[in-house]
C-alpha cells in the first residue's frame, strides 16, 4: 500500500527488477510449465454462463489433480490450470495432459462442459467472478480500452508456456528470439476468427483484443527497434515505469482504479493523493502488466490462443524446441528475422501470410528436428507432423476450420475474409503504437 512519503527511486525499480525478475536459474536447468485456459458452458444450456458458486464447486469436486497442478478461476468464468515446473517438455507436456483429463471429466459429471478456442466465439463478454481486484480491472479497462477490456477479461482464452530463462550469458539472444517467434506462433496456432456468432475478418481475435488494451501495458516489451545495447533487465524496468498505474490498493480490500495517464515513474517524482509507491506497490504494478513476454525469474509466453487436444501439445512442444535446443534456435533466429514486428499480420491473417508462413514451415521443421533429443515421446512428434501436415502445408490454421464449419452452417459459399474493424467492438492495434521504451 502506499506510504505517506516518497521513498523509491527509479534506481530501485532497475535494482527490484534485475533481482526479482531476471533472476538466474540454478546451471543447467531447463524447466517447463504450462497454463491452460478453458471457456466454461452448462452443457445444456452452452449459450449461457455458469454460476460462479456452482463452478467452483465442480472445481472443488476434482480434488487435487494427479501432477499437481493448481486450478483458479478467470472473470468470465473461464477455468485455468497452472501446471508445477517440470524438467522439460516431455514430463510439462505429460503432466499437464494428465490433470486436464482429470479436471474436464470433474466438470463434464457437474453439467459443465469445456472449449478451447481463443475468444468466445458466440456469448456476450460478461463477468461472473467478483472481487475488489476485479471490479477496479473492469473500471480501468472501460475507461481506457473500451470493450476490448471487457472482451480480455471475460471472452479470451490461451495457452501459456513458462520457460527458464537460462544461461545469462545467452539471455539477450533468448529474449530477443522469445521475441520474435511471438508473430510465428500467432499465426500457426490462430484459433479465434468468431465473436458474436460471426467472422470478425483476424484468424486471432484473441490477439487483436489484447494488442488493443492499454497499449502502456500489453505492447511487446522489445521489437526490432528496441534500444540494442539495453539488457533484457533494463528494458523490462524501463517499460514498467513508462506503463500506467492500472489501480492503487488502498487497503486490504480496497483496490482503486485510475483512469489512465499516471505512469509509474509519474507517480514516483509526484506521487499521488492515495499516497507514494513502495515496492510492494511495484511488485503488484508488475501482475497489471500484459505483454506478449513477461519476466518473472521465467520468460511467460502469452501469445498462443487456446487449441484443442492435441493441438496444444504441439504448440508447447514446438515452441520449447526452439528456444531450449541450439540447433533449432539458430534456425528459428534466422527464419523469423523478416516478421519480428509482424504481430498485426499474424493476428489478421494467420498462415496466409506469406512471410508468416515461410517462417513457420522452417521453424517447425527445425523443431521436429530436435523433439526425439529433447525427449519428447513419439506421439507428440507424431502429433506435430500431423499439425504441419493438416495446417502449415495447407497455409492454414485451426482457426480456418472454426470459419469453415461456421460457413457450412451458417452461411454457406458465403466469403469470410478480411472485414472492416468497424464490424470489431475493439479498435486494432498498430504497428506504430510501439512499446513505451522506445
Amino acid at each position: 500500500m502506499p506510504a505517506a512519503q516518497r521513498s523509491l527511486t527509479p534506481a530501485h525499480i532497475h535494482d527490484y527488477v534485475r533481482q526479482h525478475c531476471f533472476s538466474p536459474p540454478a546451471p543447467g536447468t531447463r524447466r517447463v510449465g504450462v497454463e491452460l485456459e478453458l471457456h466454461t458452458r452448462p452443457t445444456a444450456e452452452p449459450l449461457q454462463r455458469i454460476r460462479v458458486a456452482d463452478l467452483l464447486a465442480a472445481v472443488a469436486t476434482t480434488g487435487p489433480l494427479p501432477a499437481a497442478s493448481s486450478v483458479s478461476l478467470e472473470p468470465g468464468g473461464q477455468v485455468e490450470i497452472s501446471t508445477r515446473p517440470h524438467d522439460g517438455a516431455a514430463d510439462a507436456i505429460a503432466a499437464t495432459a494428465s490433470d486436464l483429463d482429470t479436471l474436464r471429466a470433474g466438470l463434464a459429471g457437474a453439467g459443465i462442459e469445456t472449449s478451447a478456442v481463443g475468444l468466445d466465439p458466440l456469448r456476450p463478454h460478461r463477468r461472473v467472478v467478483g472481487g475488489p481486484r476485479y471490479d477496479a480491472m473492469e473500471a480501468y479497462f472501460d475507461a481506457t480500452a473500451g470493450a476490448a477490456g471487457r472482451a480480455m477479461m471475460c471472452g479470451t482464452a490461451s495457452i501459456q508456456v513458462n520457460l527458464d530463462l537460462g544461461d545469462p550469458a545467452a539471455l539477450p539472444r533468448r529474449w530477443r528470439l522469445a521475441h520474435a517467434l511471438g508473430p510465428v506462433l500467432v499465426a500457426a496456432f490462430a484459433n479465434s476468427p468468431l465473436a458474436g456468432g460471426r467472422p470478425t475478418g483476424a484468424r486471432s481475435s484473441r490477439q487483436e483484443v489484447w494488442a488493443a488494451l492499454d497499449g502502456t501495458r500489453s505492447s511487446p516489451v522489445w521489437t526490432s527497434v528496441a534500444p540494442q545495447s539495453l539488457a533484457p533487465a533494463d528494458l523490462w524496468a524501463r517499460y514498467a515505469l513508462a506503463a500506467d498505474v492500472m489501480l492503487v490498493r488502498a487497503g486490504a480490500e480496497r483496490f482503486v482504479p485510475l483512469g489512465g495517464g499516471l505512469p509509474f515513474a509519474a507517480w514516483i517524482a509526484d506521487g499521488h493523493e492515495l499516497g507514494h509507491p513502495t515496492l510492494d506497490d511495484f511488485a503488484y504494478h508488475l501482475t497489471t502488466l500484459f505483454p506478449p513476454v513477461r519476466p518473472k525469474g521465467w520468460l511467460e509466453l502469452r501469445m498462443l490462443d487456446a487449441v484443442p487436444d492435441p493441438w496444444w501439445q504441439v504448440a508447447v512442444a514446438v515452441t520449447v524446441a526452439l528456444l531450449d535446443d541450439p540447433a533449432a534456435f539458430d534456425v528459428a533466429e534466422r527464419a523469423c528475422g523478416p516478421v519480428t514486428d509482424a504481430w498485426v499480420d499474424a493476428a489478421v491473417h494467420g498462415l496466409a501470410h506469406p512471410g508468416l508462413l515461410s517462417a513457420a514451415r522452417t521453424c517447425f521443421a527445425a523443431a521436429l528436428a530436435a523433439l526425439p533429443g529433447l525427449g519428447v515421446d513419439p506421439s507428440t512428434i507424431a502429433r506435430t507432423e500431423e499439425f504441419v501436415d493438416r495446417y502449415l502445408d495447407r497455409g492454414r490454421c485451426p482457426g480456418d476450420d472454426l470459419l469453415d464449419r461456421w460457413a457450412a452452417k451458417v452461411a454457406p459459399g458465403r466469403s469470410y475474409g478480411r472485414t472492416s474493424t468497424t464490424s470489431r467492438p475493439w479498435r486494432v492495434w498498430r504497428a506504430s503504437s510501439q512499446s513505451p521504451v522506445q
